[in-house]
């Protein structure tokens, strides 16, 4: 396993800032955001291109980056049961 560089640390943690700045001044639902728009699309820009750079550190590691998902996101992959799988029937018979 190898060492995060510092500027992965460093992405690591703005990000983690960017999404707790967006947790606490997320209002609730029918209120207005007290971020202006203009604020609101800056924090995402920031975050892209936090992730681009991300990933572009972990490409030259050669490390896999996982993308995160929603816990109600359905798989992309999914676990087929052995028993289920049936036997090809013999030719000439």
């Amino acid at each position: 396993m190898s060492k995060n560089t510092v500027e992965q640390d460093v992405m690591r943690v703005m990000r983690q800032v960017l999404a707790s700045i967006i947790k606490d001044t997320t209002p609730q639902p029918g209120m207005r955001h007290p971020l202006s728009d203009r604020t609101i699309q800056d924090v995402r820009k920031c975050l892209q291109l936090i992730s681009a750079r991300e990933r572009e550190l972990a490409d030259a590691q050669g490390r896999v980056v996982e993308k995160p998902y929603y816990v109600d996101e359905p798989p992309k992959a999914r676990v087929v049961s052995i028993d289920s799988i049936e036997k090809p029937e013999k030719k000439g018979d």
